[in-house]
């Protein structure tokens, strides 16, 4: 089974602790960022750890890099924060407007990430699910409704045409 497809749904998701990651996650997005509360949040992660190397400086020997993706309906952008699956700390902000984007798209294959192309030399591929079962690589947390609510903010308004 491959990397991407190790989901683990059922009913032996532990709610209380992912309500405690996700006020972790708030706590470390509003440290980074301004206006951090006028954002919604997912737990994403990517394996472009050029742009997102914030695991590799603290030591994980994953490729994985994870992130603290917020978005703001309001002003089209797209926040980015490089985190480490126990949420001890997080990396620089990076932000996406949409105005300043050359494209972004929602890529279904080989893995269902939302793609944003900042300009011609790099890219981010942000991969979200409901949760992921291994917490050395990712975030424990639950969040159905608002990675719903992400993918149609994304498809509907930041994505290009």
């Amino acid at each position: 089974m491959g990397l991407f497809s190790k989901l683990f749904k059922g009913p032996e998701i532990d709610m209380e602790k992912s309500a405690e990651n996700a006020k972790k996650m708030r706590v470390l997005f509003n440290q980074a960022v301004d206006d951090g509360d006028n954002y919604r949040l997912i737990f994403g992660y990517t394996e472009d750890v050029s742009r997102f190397n914030y695991g590799f400086v603290h030591g994980s020997k994953t490729k994985i890099g994870n992130l603290i993706v917020g978005w703001n309906e309001a002003s089209l952008t797209v926040v980015v924060v490089p985190t480490v699956p126990d949420l001890s700390g997080c990396g620089c902000p990076t932000y996406y407007r949409r105005t300043e984007i050359l494209k972004a798209y929602r890529n279904k294959y080989p893995t269902d990430a939302f793609i944003i192309y900042p300009d011609k030399k790099g890219y981010i591929g942000i991969n979200a699910y409901d949760w992921l079962e291994d917490e050395t690589l990712y975030v424990y947390v639950s969040q159905d409704e608002e990675l719903a609510a992400f993918t149609e903010f994304f498809m509907k308004k930041f994505a290009t045409k």
